[in-house]
């Protein structure tokens, strides 16, 4: 089949902005977008750059954007991007910005790694230096993992991630808070406590999620790395490292809702969460009211089954934060 690529271009030394050039191709219907770019390179134009390394989907190298959605090239059938995007497939960097791309669809990852280091992701244990066995967990503990494990670090999470994107340049991302979820549930693990009091920190951890979703959609591991994120919230609260502040009162402030009225009240959550700061939201409020978003207090609706829903809660909540 034939297939028209438009490839991103930017030699930093040579361009004064980027551009795109155009290939077509005739491609095996087994084929995937790693083969393309080796028939370019190979055949037609020797200078484009980009990384590969082990062609399955391991090494996590090969990592690019195709139609504005983060894939590995090496695991992305060109026939299925074709069904999904139409004939012309755009290859971009998973970074844009300027001063990221290297050249061409390479780009400086050192935010990433330097993040990715800084969760410490290696088990941290008091060991036998000299060990006559493997330290072994039973496979009910290794669920607890949900597949945490299997993260490649490739950067797809990272690079689509919403508050990545935004210019928040102190968040871990949702790798690091995905990596960091694979040891906090590692039974084998001593430094529990330390890892979740690093990713409470607002400004770089778990309360700067903005819940976007993203990761989930392009981890090509299937780690869903938004989940993990919500385990390290119930984690820094079960293991009492979650302190007073605007993110840990938003969070109390969904069940203090809930409990009271069955479903969320998304006027008085603003108030629980930040008090008297609520006033600087008073434009926000008065049009979310005007269109009905929110309700007055004694306007609520209650749900059905609120004594059921209560009960639950009583069960399940297990904590109080510190001042």
């Amino acid at each position: 089949m034939e297939v028209t690529f438009k490839v991103y271009r930017f030699n930093p030394e040579f361009d004064d902005k980027p551009h795109y050039d155009e290939y077509k191709l005739e491609m095996g219907e087994d084929s995937v977008i790693l083969d393309a770019l080796n028939k370019i390179k190979w055949e037609i134009d020797g200078s484009l750059s980009y990384r590969r390394s082990c062609r399955h989907g391991i090494c996590g190298s090969c990592a690019i954007k195709l139609n504005g959605k983060n894939v590995l090239a090496c695991k992305t059938p060109i026939k299925e991007a074709v069904e999904q995007f139409g004939n012309v497939l755009i290859v971009e960097p998973l970074s844009k910005k300027k001063e990221k791309v290297i050249k061409d669809l390479v780009i400086d990852k050192k935010d990433f790694w330097d993040k990715n280091a800084k969760v410490k992701p290696y088990l941290i244990a008091e060991i036998d230096e000299h060990p006559t066995s493997e330290n072994l967990i039973p496979p009910k503990l290794v669920e607890l993992l949900e597949d945490a494990d299997y993260c490649i670090a490739c950067g797809c999470c990272y690079y689509t991630c919403e508050t990545i994107r935004g210019g928040d340049t102190e968040f871990l991302g949702p790798q690091a808070l995905a990596k960091t979820y694979r040891f906090t549930a590692d039974v084998r693990d001593e430094a529990k406590k330390e890892r979740l009091e690093l990713v409470n920190e607002l400004g770089i951890g778990v309360w700067d999620c903005v819940k976007c979703q993203g990761c989930i959609e392009v981890c090509p591991k299937g780690v869903d790395p938004f989940t993990k994120i919500t385990h390290l919230h119930n984690q820094i609260f079960e293991e009492g490292v979650a302190k007073k502040n605007v993110a840990t009162k938003h969070a109390e402030g969904f069940v203090h809702s809930i409990k009271k009225h069955g479903i969320l009240d998304e006027g008085m959550l603003v108030l629980y969460s930040e008090g008297v700061n609520v006033v600087r939201h008073l434009p926000e409020a008065i049009a979310m009211f005007t269109k009905g978003k929110i309700k007055l207090p004694w306007q609520m609706p209650k749900s059905k089954g609120l004594d059921e829903i209560q009960k639950l809660i009583e069960i399940s909540q297990t904590h109080e934060l510190k001042d």
